[in-house]
């Protein structure tokens, strides 16, 4: 099966074909979605927000060259990412949108002069605007009605957030009862959780010291703190917050943005005391300049500004496009950057087998946190060649002993971005990357251009198999209380949990064990019982669960669940895989099993192609069969209701007038219909709009049926 090639320098949007551009759109999101998940749910980025923007710049011009991608679970129509499970789920009655990015003094013009043409404002005249520095921290939404905290809310999807109000009780800035005059009878009061910097470093050494997790930055660690189930561990760490802004509001005290924000200090919040109101794009510009000249000494991380349109019935009349508000913009601030020595380059094995090169440098501050590692990204780069989006370096290879230039961007892993070589040793000599996996001794290979060498070791290789099993257990697979990553590590190199079925067996070998897992440290009678009663709470699992849990390339939480939803139970996809497998040949794969999960909505040939490669490994299929026997997986909730069309497969196609295709499709899903993106043999209904044309036409090849909006509106209310 041919594997999709990615090329050294990204081609120009304007370029691509339809298909090409589908492809690239669809590499795009799936990277999105996992940078979301690691974001929002995990409090783990791995990549800085400047890569991040890169992403969505992309994924945007993609949009705007066809518009039909921009379905509205596309990553530049969603917000955050779903609510973590473990904690009560807020539905947001005003929806926490995110904002729009500029990178450029002139980008900010083009935003000043977007609203006076919206709002039809004279030449001479010029919209205040209200300029905040932008907390690098954790969005929240705090509901008081007659004056009393009664829910506090993290942004979450934007629309869907987690119940966090008894940890949020034990943070000192958050008043549990408002203060003053023109108290609303309900409002919804907005801002940022944070931690301050020598909080962060005290809060990591006080970690590294009881062997805890350490983390990467302080927004994480506020995340991480603020989403504790024991209340308890908030307390005890120094979170503060800021108010800048609100959602639902009865009646509103102010108004204007800055006087809201007065009324917000007057009812007993902290508010930033670097907020300025501004006249000028001029007097814009100068303070994001000073912000960012102070950034450094701040006691707090910020990663830009934030301008608001001051007046809120302009702001009311703006509204919003997509996902963010027309009268605010966020102006982000350029990575920060350090110059230091790289010591060594080591080199780490994901759970995919992927070798990742890492800078081991000589400790450097860059914005206020200690750096000493930093990624290289892959053997390319290293070597100076392609860039992939990343920073281009102009051919120059890194060498161990080099002294880079270190670039930290949003907060998170940093980068190595150049090299200073009039500093470079005489004895330094360029870096041969391994052809071997450190971990296992197995050839490591690049396959189709690919800029990431891999392991072939698979199951054998110690470095995948921890990784894949911490992955099995992990929230959004079989979520197993009380076998996290640490009892993970610890089990496997025991030799007691050395695959995902060793688990599920673990009771039974330790009842015949000499050494008794209750005698081990650590582990006491109680510790033991719960562990194993735990375990045998997850016999049975969610299907999309289980397939999420699998670890195949490209699916996440979010195509589990389309293949879930496809297949039904685990015996059908199984056996679709398996026969999909089969009609691997070296001219691709037609068999009907591949294009029928190809076809499906939103899974495209690069995740079918990742998920049929797992069936092929017939190691993969032992684990999945023993897995089989030891649990049971539960078929996919049916639809609701029945309907003419339950179990029926649709395309949709052509302009639809009397809805949209993401209402077309969300109606047909809920009815127990199958969407799909393009007209098989299987297909049983093709709703054909206005301009249909090559679908229609094969399908009237096809002798499929065609049915008018009318048509199907008729057979859907029958």
């Amino acid at each position: 099966m041919p594997k999709p090639k990615s090329t050294k320098v990204l081609p120009d949007v304007a370029t691509l074909t339809k298909a090409q551009a589908k492809r690239e759109w669809t590499r795009l999101a799936l990277e999105m979605e996992a940078h979301n998940e690691r974001y929002y749910q995990k409090d783990a980025p791995t990549i800085s927000d400047a890569a991040y923007d890169e992403l969505r710049r992309r994924i945007e011009a993609v949009e705007a060259r066809f518009p039909e991608f921009a379905t509205t679970d596309s990553p530049t129509q969603t917000v955050g990412a779903a609510p973590a499970r473990g904690f009560a789920k807020v539905q947001h009655v005003v929806p926490m949108l995110s904002l729009g990015n500029a990178f450029s003094d002139e980008e900010v013009q083009e935003f000043v002069d977007r609203v006076r043409r919206f709002l039809r404002l004279d030449a001479d005249e010029m919209p205040a605007i209200v300029a905040e520095p932008k907390i690098d921290g954790l969005s929240l939404s705090l509901r008081y009605e007659n004056g009393e905290l009664v829910r506090a809310a993290t942004r979450g999807d934007g629309f869907t957030g987690e119940d966090v109000t008894e940890n949020v009780r034990t943070i000192k800035d958050v008043p549990h009862h408002l203060k003053g005059r023109n108290i609303p009878s309900a409002c919804e009061l907005r801002g940022e959780v944070y931690m301050l910097k020598k909080d962060f470093l005290a809060l990591n050494k006080k970690q590294a010291e009881a062997d805890d997790t350490v983390f990467a930055n302080p927004r994480n660690s506020a995340a991480g703190s603020l989403r504790q189930k024991d209340v308890s561990i908030t307390a005890s760490r120094p979170l503060k917050f800021f108010a800048y802004a609100w959602g639902e509001m009865v009646e509103r005290p102010a108004d204007t943005q800055h006087g809201m924000l007065k009324w917000l200090a007057d009812a007993g919040f902290v508010v930033n005391p670097l907020i300025e109101l501004c006249k000028s794009v001029e007097d814009v510009l100068a303070f994001y300049r000073r912000i960012g000249d102070a950034r450094a000494s701040l006691d707090y991380d910020i990663d830009g500004v934030v301008y608001k349109i001051d007046r809120l019935d302009w702001q009311e009349r703006l509204g919003f496009v997509s996902r963010s508000p027309r009268w605010a913009i966020a102006h982000k601030f350029a990575a920060e950057q350090a110059t230091t020595v790289l010591e060594k380059i080591d080199i780490q094995v994901g759970r995919t087998g992927a070798l990742t090169p890492v800078a081991r440098l000589t400790p450097v501050t860059v914005g206020g946190v200690v750096v000493q590692n930093a990624t290289l990204h892959n053997e390319d780069y290293i070597k100076g060649i392609g860039n992939d989006g990343l920073p281009i370096r102009d051919g120059v290879d890194i060498r161990e002993g080099d002294t880079v230039v270190v670039q930290r961007a949003g907060d998170v892993i940093p980068q190595v971005v150049s090299v200073v070589l009039d500093k470079r040793p005489r004895t330094a000599k360029p870096y041969a990357f391994p052809h071997t996996c450190p971990a296992c001794g197995s050839h490591a290979v690049r396959e189709n251009d690919e800029v990431v060498r891999r392991c072939t070791g698979a199951l054998i290789c110690p470095a995948q198999a921890v990784e894949r099993l911490k992955h099995f257990v992990s929230r959004l697979a079989f979520d197993i209380e009380g076998l996290g990553e640490k009892q993970i590590q610890q089990f496997y190199h025991e030799g007691l949990i050395t695959t995902p079925v060793d688990i599920f067996t673990l009771q039974r070998r330790d009842a015949e064990a000499e050494q008794k897992l209750a005698n081990r440290e650590g582990y006491g009678e109680v510790s033991t019982r719960n562990l194993f009663a735990a375990i045998d709470a997850r016999r049975r699992i969610e299907l999309h669960r289980f397939i999420f849990a699998l670890g195949i390339r490209h699916v996440g939480e979010g195509n589990a669940k389309l293949l879930a939803r496809h297949y039904g139970s685990i015996d059908a996809f199984r056996e679709a895989m398996l026969a999909a497998a089969v009609g691997l040949s070296d001219d691709g794969n037609t068999s009907e099993a591949y294009q029928d999960l190809n076809n499906i909505a939103g899974i495209g040939d690069i995740v079918a192609d990742a998920v049929v490669e797992f069936f092929v490994e017939s190691r993969n299929v032992t684990v999945l069969d023993a897995l089989l026997r030891e649990i049971e997986v539960l078929p996919a909730e049916k639809p609701r209701q029945t309907s003419p069309v339950s179990g029926k497969t649709v395309v949709f196609t052509g302009s639809l007038t009397k809805f949209t295709r993401d209402e077309a499709k969300a109606v047909a899903e809920r009815l127990g219909a199958k969407v799909a993106g393009s007209v098989s043999k299987k297909t049983d209904y093709v709703v054909a709009g206005e301009d249909a044309g090559s679908k229609l036409a094969k399908a009237r090849e096809l002798g499929v049926a065609v049915l008018t909006e009318d048509e199907w509106l008729g057979l859907i209310e029958g």
